[in-house]
């Protein structure tokens, strides 16, 4: 899934977005299901920032058979291209290694799957 939102590249004197930036707006895509961050439960395995300001993100799903997985895509991919300097935003889809509930990002999210 590919999202051009600039058609010529990153204006001049734009500053480009962190890795903690994309990071922090992807805080905000939830799992409708779950109920916790895509950040929490640990889906997002890469964010690669180019000089163009092309952002890359490697992210997994709990799941093969998700149910909520294009909206988890399309959503992630909206939040990243909401952050100043992000002129396109490509998503990559990534199955290895498979997600782990064992290796989520926060303990809130662990607390709240029960899982310690």
């Amino acid at each position: 899934m590919l999202v051009d939102t600039s058609s010529t590249g990153k204006p001049d004197g734009m500053t480009l977005p962190t890795k903690e930036q994309i990071r922090e707006a992807l805080k905000s895509v939830q799992d409708p299901e779950i109920r916790l961050s895509i950040i929490d439960l640990g889906l997002v395995y890469d964010v690669d920032v180019q000089l163009s300001g092309r952002v890359e993100i490697r992210m997994t799903l709990t799941t093969p058979a998700c149910p909520y997985g294009e909206i988890l895509l399309t959503n992630a991919q909206k939040a990243a291209a909401e952050v100043e300097g992000v002129v396109e935003v490509q998503m990559i889809l990534v199955w290895a290694p498979p997600w782990d509930p064992e290796t989520m990002a926060s303990d809130t999210a662990k607390d709240t799957l029960g899982i310690w």
